[in-house]
Formats: structure tokens, C-alpha cells, sequence
């Protein structure tokens, strides 16, 4: 059962929601685990303020969701379980301030103003700061020529990287998997940091029509 799907379905009336149906599987994949957790979200585009409720009533009572939008207006979405900051998400000075201020988060979700320019910057910026385990989740990344797609492709190169086999570069000891989905990236990062990149070999025989 997906609460997320379902609450997204029975939603007929209030702040509104706006969600590409197929990203519902996705999120459940990716953020089950927080469910009932100590878990600080952070939301990028606020709009109408729906998404707000659905992640506070799919995470529950001990997550805090933080909001980022470009309109000042939102900050009427603001209250106990909600702490919204406006600003532009494409100006680093921005994340510069907002990182003094929350340094940590488990959960980035960018819905914001889906430019390449403003997905980079925030996945450049923010990405160190979110918490091992947590995710980053970029939403509405349209078009075949899109650059934030060969952006993020760029850091599954920098997953593949083998300089040096039995030291993991810093990308790899922290970044555990790195998916795509239909308008959706997801950046998982590890529990614990990976230490090795070892191959071991087990077993006696190798090959042996090559001893011939």
C-alpha cells in the first residue's frame, strides 16, 4: 500500500497538489524508510502549499518539513511542523545562508523552478548536507537535451571512477546509488561511509583450460 498515492487520491479539497502520478512509486521506494522517523525534509517550490500536509501525514508526528520558495507570499504556509525560507534557489549566496542556519537535512526534494541552472546549483550546494542515509530527490527534469541530465550522468561517471582500486574517491565513499526515473533523479547516500573497493577471489580453480 502506498499512504502517498492514496492521500494524493482522496485530496478533493484544500491547498492543492500537483504531482506527476508515476512519481508516486518512486517516492515509496526511496522514502519508506523514514516513515515514523526523527527525519528533517527539506521541500523546494511550495505553490499551493498541498505537499506540505501530504509529506507531514506520510512521514508523521516527529518530522519537520522545511520549505524554500522564490514568493514571499508563502510564508502564510509557515506553523509549528513547517518553517519556510524564501529565496531564489539558484543564487549559492542563498544556500550559503541557509545551510548557517540547517545544517543538516535527511530528505531534499526539488520541485522548485525546474531549470537546469537552478537544479544544479541546489544539487551542488545542498547535496553535501544532507545526512548519511538521507536522499535527494530532483523532480521535472524534462527534454532529451536537458543539462541537468548530463550534469547528474556526469556524477555516474564519478561513481565509476577507478584511479586508485582499493580507495573509494570521496563521491563514492559517500554516494550510494544514483537513479533515474521519468522527470525524476534520486541520489541515495550512504548509512556509513565506504571505506574499501575490494574484489576478493574465492575458489581453487580458474579457468583451467587456459593451464593446458
Amino acid at each position: 500500500m502506498n499512504s502517498l498515492w492514496e492521500y494524493f487520491n482522496q485530496h478533493d479539497e484544500g491547498p492543492g497538489i500537483w504531482k506527476w502520478e508515476h512519481y508516486f512509486p518512486v517516492y515509496q521506494r526511496h522514502f519508506e524508510k523514514f516513515i515514523n522517523k526523527q527525519v528533517k525534509i527539506l521541500e523546494i517550490g511550495i505553490y499551493s502549499g498541498g505537499s506540505l500536509n501530504m509529506w507531514k501525514r506520510y512521514f508523521g508526528k516527529d518530522c519537520h518539513i522545511i520549505g524554500v520558495d522564490i514568493e514571499i507570499e508563502c510564508e502564510a504556509y509557515e506553523s509549528e511542523d513547517v518553517t519556510v525560507f524564501i529565496g531564489d534557489q539558484e543564487d549559492p549566496a542563498f544556500w550559503d545562508d541557509f545551510v548557517r542556519r540547517v545544517p543538516e537535512i535527511d530528505i531534499l526534494i526539488d520541485d522548485g523552478g525546474h531549470t537546469a541552472e537552478q537544479q544544479m546549483v541546489t544539487l551542488e550546494k545542498m547535496l553535501p548536507h544532507i545526512r548519511p542515509g538521507g536522499v535527494y530527490l530532483c523532480e521535472d527534469v524534462h527534454g532529451i537535451s536537458n543539462r541537468f541530465t548530463e550534469f547528474a550522468a556526469g556524477l555516474v561517471r564519478a561513481s565509476n571512477s577507478f584511479a586508485t582500486p582499493n580507495d573509494p574517491t570521496p563521491f563514492q565513499a559517500d554516494i550510494n546509488s544514483i537513479h533515474f526515473y521519468p522527470f525524476v533523479v534520486v541520489i541515495e547516500k550512504r548509512s556509513s561511509k565506504l571505506t574499501h573497493l575490494i574484489a576478493p577471489k574465492r575458489g581453487t580453480q580458474w579457468q583451467p583450460f587456459l593451464d593446458e
